[in-house]
């Protein structure tokens, strides 16, 4: 947001409404919508005396002023806010006597009265009570009929409660996501934290046994020819050894953990209002982990994206040396045979040697089935498909 060109006295405070509004992702000045309620303060005349020159003067000084107040409601600080709250609603009584439709901007001001402070519902609640027993005595003694004013105060306890319970609901939400965020960079951490030791501890000593190898063989050149020879055989054979661990070891990083993939696929549905059960993984081989891992990624995407569900079951089981990943969802259905990222899950689960079945009927939810038999899985790629170590200089 660009303060540049705005006056001093309207920049929002650190910790204002619009401020809040910027840190949720939001548009600053959404909080402006509820102005509309603000036709009313033209329409009340309707009722009453009609559109006399007299509504027309005050009209035009009091609402200029009432929206300066409400601007500042959002922009200023959690202390300061209350003050142009309350300065609504004394504005509203001063005009009481001559001026019925100023009765909306007490609305407002009882409304924005918590709009950003940190109090209790019992206690905005008490204060409700109070400026509307108030307000409703100040009518009847200038002698409003009582028809006119009783819907005042249900009118401020009603849209006060909904307008800040939606603003706390929003606020936990976006806590919420900041949680996730940070969950996120702890693992991504921690497992940067595991790949640095795993590869000290695998290269560390192998490294120090080909250097001592490889100066014994430099002292034994021409001594011992023979024996310098068999040392440089030795330290060849160490590193061939070593490479093949280290290219070993990148693989492992880059396979899927399904326990990982389950908790990030709970994370991406629930966010998404979608309710997954589901339970535990089974042991089964490293391979096929990482691959209905990748097959289990892909499925929870596409009911996220276009599914329209509300509930999702991940079951995940072994049985007579096979295992089976059902996943179903009660959405829209309709899914085609080669759509929404079909193909490639296809391609990942022949690759294990496995099977794949799509049940898909329009309006009925979908439930895709993967078996792979155990005794069939893939094997892991050889030492010559491995990623070389410019990969695992990219991967640490």
């Amino acid at each position: 947001m660009n303060h540049r060109h705005i006056p001093a006295w309207l920049k929002p405070a650190p910790d204002s409404v619009v401020a809040d509004n910027l840190k949720l992702g939001k548009w600053p000045w959404i909080d402006a919508v509820h102005l509309l309620w603000t036709v009313w303060v033209f329409l009340t005349p309707m009722f009453g005396a009609g559109f006399t020159l007299h509504w027309a003067l005050i009209t035009l000084w009091s609402y200029p002023l009432f929206i300066v107040l409400f601007v500042m409601t959002l922009v200023a600080s959690r202390r300061n806010a209350p003050l142009f709250a309350l300065a609504m609603i004394v504005l509203s009584m001063a005009l009481l006597r001559s001026y019925p439709s100023g009765m909306n901007y007490f609305v407002f001001g009882c409304v924005m009265l918590r709009s950003n402070r940190c109090i209790s519902v019992r206690r905005y609640l008490l204060e409700l009570a109070l400026l509307n027993t108030g307000f409703v005595a100040l009518a009847a003694w200038i002698g409003y009929p009582w028809q006119v004013v009783a819907w005042i105060p249900a009118l401020t306890v009603i849209i006060g409660l909904i307008v800040n319970v939606e603003r706390a609901s929003s606020e936990k939400d976006a806590a919420l996501r900041l949680s996730h965020e940070e969950v996120r960079r702890l693992a991504a951490t921690a497992e940067r934290e595991r790949i640095g030791r795993d590869l000290h501890d695998l290269l560390g000593h192998t490294l120090s046994l080909i250097t001592l190898k490889m100066e014994l063989s430099r002292k034994l050149f021409e001594r011992d020819p023979v024996r310098s020879r068999r040392e440089l055989a030795e330290a060849e054979q160490i590193a061939r050894d070593a490479l093949a661990q280290v290219r070993s070891a990148v693989t492992g990083f880059r396979a899927a953990d399904m326990a990982a993939e389950l908790a990030s696929a709970h994370l991406l549905l629930e966010s998404s209002h979608v309710h997954l059960r589901h339970a535990p993984p089974p042991p089964m081989p490293a391979w096929i982990e990482c691959g209905l891992a990748m097959v289990l990624r892909e499925a929870v995407t596409n009911i996220a994206r276009h599914a329209q569900a509300s509930e999702a079951m991940i079951a995940l089981r072994v049985e007579a040396g096979t295992v089976l990943l059902d996943v179903t969802d009660n959405g829209r259905g309709g899914v085609s045979v080669n759509g929404n990222g079909l193909a490639g899950m296809r391609e990942r689960v022949a690759a294990l040697g496995g099977t794949l079945r799509i049940d898909s009927p329009r309006g009925g939810g979908t439930r895709l089935t993967v078996a792979v038999p155990i005794g069939e899985a893939v094997a892991a790629p050889a030492a010559s498909d491995m990623p070389g170590p410019s990969v695992l200089e990219a991967r640490a």
